[in-house]
């Protein structure tokens, strides 16, 4: 779905990344896991258009990502949920979902997007319960739900999620992520940044290490998950735990 190579990124004259190869495999959960500052938030950004980079990020086989604008790149079915969630605060949570329609719909378009509201309503019940709630009144996990809500209204075919548990409860992180593994299942190819190495690798499929903006392991979770020094950097105590 996608193939990044020799990738290189840039803020001003450092460098940010340093000659990624990675690959997303249709259909998917691709993980990329780091400490801060190591490069994973950048790599997302530069997927969508938002950061300087040379190289190359093919989108399937011929469309090339470098150069286009984060429009364009949206406007591919990519999309990116942030971290952080930025919300629009001053929006209704029904408001805010129809802000992801943008890509398709247009800023006044006509096409019906009923199909769309209902999906992520049913994914996530709590924003049926909220949906004239204002986004700032909402908790944190709400506000994350919403984030990842406004994002399906995209019809995305590939969805990348920048730290999705960041400041969340225990139980709202794993029923977020149980969200996400349903997603997947509808056919959502997802691309998943996220510290919380060891959840991170129980819900992907392949898992890539990155430190200071290089990749130097990679291979299917479940082997990365026995690697030594992943346990040791990232999982210590609690590499058996389900969470």
């Amino acid at each position: 779905m996608l193939k990044i190579t020799d990738l290189h990124a840039y803020y001003g004259s450092i460098e940010a990344l340093k000659g990624i190869n990675l690959e997303v495999a249709e259909g998917k959960i691709t993980c990329l896991i780091g400490s801060n500052g190591a490069g994973k938030t950048t790599l997302l950004k530069s997927i969508s258009g938002c950061v300087d980079c040379k190289g190359s990020i093919k989108y399937g086989e011929e469309a090339e990502l470098i150069g286009m604008s984060p429009q364009k790149v949206a406007r591919q079915s990519i999309t990116h949920v942030p971290e952080g969630r930025l919300i629009f605060p001053g929006l209704s949570v029904y408001e805010n979902l129809e802000v992801g329609t943008i890509t398709w719909h247009g800023f006044f378009g006509r096409k019906p997007y009923d199909v769309e509201i209902e999906e992520v309503f049913s994914l996530f019940p709590r924003l049926r319960e909220r949906e004239k709630q204002l986004g700032w009144s909402l908790s944190g996990g709400e506000q994350q739900m919403l984030a990842i809500g406004r994002a399906l209204m995209s019809r995305p075919k590939v969805l990348m999620l920048d730290e999705p548990s960041m400041g969340l409860a225990p139980l709202i992180i794993a029923e977020l992520f149980e969200k996400i593994i349903e997603i997947n299942k509808l056919g959502i190819t997802i691309l998943l940044v996220e510290q919380n190495a060891r959840l991170a690798m129980r819900v992907s499929d392949y898992t890539y290490v990155i430190d200071q903006g290089n990749i130097n392991i990679h291979g299917p979770s479940a082997e990365v998950r026995e690697n030594p020094n992943v346990i040791k950097t990232y999982l210590g105590k609690f590499a058996k735990s389900k969470f």
